[in-house]
Parts: structure tokens; C-alpha cells; sequence
């Protein structure tokens, strides 16, 4: 199954469009856990376990892993999530981002080393540092569009005079994601919870894409409003939230509480469409 077959069920199978973030920071961990960065495998596998079959994919962000040097528990996690949820797809949050032959060797670690179904990725230096990972067939690349942090202003948010019509930035993005750039039907879009309205002109833009929606819980997306705004029955979208599912709970019953979070918020997103 190519990426989005495998959303598409997941989707339908879980009756879902929330995506599990897991970002783990052992500082937060609950009960026994705390401040042990060697408990992350075990911390990340309980909230997996405990909220499967409710979601429409996971998304482990690598630089939570890697700055505790626990990259061989990021594979040990997605050996765990393809053995108990083979039916939910998993988006490696990296944003890489380089020229093509670097991007090959980053491509190599998504798809090969940890075997993600799709990554995401900044489309800042061109299309060639984002060709690489369209060579493997059937997975997913999600270009940073309209991002949630604040910041994204400073780029995403400027016109651009040198092209017709004068688009913002991030208006380019979504046109080329849509249509040049989009060879073999692979790509999707990030954009921000935080920004409605932008959801709302990205999908107009790009109409069939999936978009990656993180910004939803603790960063204060509103869930309602996006999926109003980006939601379309031929245009998925993916609802991430992280700490307020993870760190539901500061103790020992911190998996029945993200599971508990996790249901609310994507019976939420469901009511929302409706």
C-alpha cells in the first residue's frame, strides 16, 4: 500500500484524522519515567499501545530522539508500531531540507533505516532537494507551507514580486506542491492550526493534498476550526497534537489518560466535519 492508501484506511478503519505526536522529553515523563532519557522506547510504546486505534497516523519528531542519542530507540519504537498498528501510517517529523545528493543520504534514513511511510520536509532549497525522496514509490513528503510557529511570518508571509500576481510565499508553495512538483501524487502540505484562514487559502491552492495540521492542543489550534478549514472529502487532512496527549497524565496512569485525551480530541475532529 502506498502512503496515502494506508491513511485512507486508517482513516476509515480508527474513524479518524488525529495524528499522535510523540516528542519525547524525559523531563516531562510521568511516575517512574521522569528525567530517564533510557525509558524513552518505553514511554513512546505505552502511548502507542494505548491510543492505536484511534488515530490516523503517529509522527515521531527525530531531534527528541536524537538529542539523547536515542536513535536506536526510534527503531525500536517504529519496529513496535509497524508490529502492533501495521494499519497506521507513521510521518518521520525531520524537515530536512538540503541539496540533492545530501537529501539522498537523509532519504536513506527515513525510508530505510527507520522505515517511515512518509517524512516532512523544508522546500526552501528547491525542488532538487526534494526529488530524492519522491524515488521511493509510494511514500509521502509533506513540504512546510504556512507553519504554526510565529516566526513563519518572517518568510512564508512576504510577497513574492518577482512572480506573476505577487503570492505570498507560502501561497507558492502550495501552488508548486500541487501541481509541478507533485510527479507521482506524493507530496502534502504542513500548515499551522494557529492559522485558520491560511488553512482555509492553502486548501483552495491545493485541493486533493493531504495537510499535516500540527498546532492543535497545547499550542492552542483551535480543533473546530480546522477542520472547517481544511477538511474536504477529497482532501484528508492529519491533526496533530503531542503534549497534550503525552503528558496527559503525570502519573502512573498517564497511557489510560492519553488515551483518554486522544479520544476526546478525535471524536472532537470528527464531530467538526460533520
Amino acid at each position: 500500500m502506498t502512503f496515502l492508501d494506508m491513511l485512507g484506511a486508517a482513516g476509515r478503519q480508527n474513524g479518524s484524522m488525529l495524528c499522535v505526536g510523540l516528542d519525547p522529553e524525559p523531563t516531562k515523563f510521568p511516575g517512574r519515567f521522569k528525567g530517564d532519557a533510557n525509558k524513552i522506547y518505553d514511554f513512546c510504546a505505552r502511548i502507542v499501545d494505548a491510543t492505536a486505534d484511534l488515530v490516523i497516523s503517529f509522527k515521531p519528531q527525530i531531534a527528541y530522539f536524537a538529542a539523547h542519542r536515542a536513535e536506536g530507540q526510534l527503531e525500536r519504537l517504529m519496529e513496535h508500531m509497524r508490529r502492533v498498528a501495521p494499519q497506521v501510517p507513521i510521518i518521520l517529523d525531520a524537515k530536512r531540507g538540503d541539496i540533492g545528493s545530501t537529501a539522498e543520504q537523509y532519504a536513506i534514513e527515513a525510508f530505510e533505516r527507520y522505515g517511515a511511510d512518509a517524512v516532512t520536509l523544508s522546500p526552501f532549497m528547491g525542488f532538487d532537494s526534494v526529488q530524492p525522496y519522491l524515488k521511493y514509490e509510494g511514500k509521502g513528503a509533506f513540504l512546510l507551507c504556512r507553519t504554526s510557529n510565529p516566526g513563519g511570518d518572517d518568510l512564508q508571509n512576504q510577497r513574492l514580486a518577482s512572480i506573476e500576481g505577487q503570492p505570498l510565499l507560502y501561497e507558492h508553495v502550495a501552488k508548486l506542491a500541487q501541481g509541478p512538483w507533485n510527479l507521482n501524487g506524493q507530496l502534502g502540505l504542513v500548515v499551522g492550526a494557529t492559522y485558520p484562514a491560511e488553512i482555509e487559502r492553502v486548501r483552495a491552492l491545493a485541493p486533493t493534498l493531504p495537510l499535516l495540521i500540527p498546532g492543535v492542543g497545547a499550542q492552542g489550534g483551535d480543533a473546530v476550526a480546522t477542520v472547517k478549514a481544511g477538511y474536504r472529502d477529497n482532501g484528508p487532512i492529519i491533526v496533530n497534537s503531542s503534549r497534550a496527549i503525552l503528558y496527559a497524565s503525570s502519573g502512573d496512569d498517564f497511557a489510560e489518560a492519553a488515551r483518554r485525551e486522544a479520544l476526546k480530541t478525535r471524536d472532537l475532529l470528527q464531530a467538526a466535519r460533520g
